[in-house]
């Protein structure tokens, strides 16, 4: 079985495919990846080279996978960063067929559009068109913060108003909801996961990155969805998730690096040195 991955790509660093094909494959998966986007280093730079690459090629390259007819093997698709807006209806496409040959895969979604402290970084109406067409559509859904926020529109500034959040996500269509960083207590960042049945937490030491760590949403939405397709359930999910990315995320810390230690840390994906438990809230 499969995962088809539709994400940007970058040549040097970690980002969209670049930061999800690798550990997915670690953790067994095959991985048919897709890019939308060819750019030489992550935005984050402030300065970057390549293109967003034509809406066209990932409606060719699925149909090219449905004429080899092994879309049948695909238990999941994952898409993420989209360089422009029109991309949407051709993830939507590739979800449909992928759906019409395997009827149990699932849609998991990163609906990336900005973060914390920089606010929108894609391009006006990629907001819209994940809130009124792809999450409804999607099985999972991973946003962090403040995609939670620009897709529900209501504050998480509390606990309580993340629950609300999360509720509304469900709402919309998404059985499966995860909320890769949350700023819960100071000094620590949480994981939110639900399936409309409970709300759970993982808390971690938040690990004080000069900058924000390109990539690690990427991951992390990779390596949940690879945990629940493995465990059907959102707890176990979260509680691996959350004890790889620590893992990898504090590697990347303690190395001072710029880019996610993927390759010197992988070890962290099949055998964590920290296990965290996830509590329902």
């Amino acid at each position: 079985m499969a995962i088809l991955s539709i994400q940007s790509h970058v040549v040097y660093g970690y980002a969209g495919n670049s930061a999800a094909v690798f550990p997915l494959q670690r953790l067994g998966r095959e991985v048919w990846a897709i890019n939308t986007v060819e750019f030489s280093n992550h935005t984050g730079y402030g300065a970057w080279r390549g293109s967003v690459l034509e809406l066209t090629l990932v409606s060719e390259l699925v149909a090219g996978l449905a004429d080899r007819g092994v879309l049948s093997r695909c238990e999941a698709a994952l898409s993420g960063y989209m360089g422009d807006a029109g991309t949407g209806a051709a993830v939507l496409e590739a979800v449909r067929k992928v759906k019409s040959a395997s009827p149990k895969a699932l849609y998991c979604c990163d609906p990336v559009m900005g973060d914390v402290g920089r606010g929108f970084y894609v391009k006006p109406g990629i907001p819209d068109v994940f809130r009124n067409e792809i999450v409804p559509c999607a099985d999972i859904v991973t946003p962090n913060q403040f995609e939670l926020e620009a897709l529900t529109g209501i504050s998480t500034t509390t606990p309580d108003g993340a629950r609300r959040a999360v509720d509304a996500l469900h709402e919309k269509g998404p059985g499966v909801a995860l909320v890769t960083s949350y700023r819960g207590a100071d000094g620590y960042l949480d994981m939110l996961a639900s399936c409309g049945k409970g709300l759970y937490r993982t808390r971690t030491p938040e690990l004080p990155f000069p900058t924000i760590m390109a990539g690690s949403g990427d991951i992390t939405a990779a390596v949940f969805l690879s945990y629940y397709l493995e465990h059907a359930d959102v707890k176990a999910a979260l509680e691996a998730a959350t004890s790889s990315i620590y893992g990898i995320m504090e590697a990347t810390f303690n190395a001072q690096s710029r880019e996610l230690l993927l390759i010197e840390a992988q070890e962290e994906l099949v055998s964590p040195s920290n296990h965290f438990t996830a509590e329902k809230l």
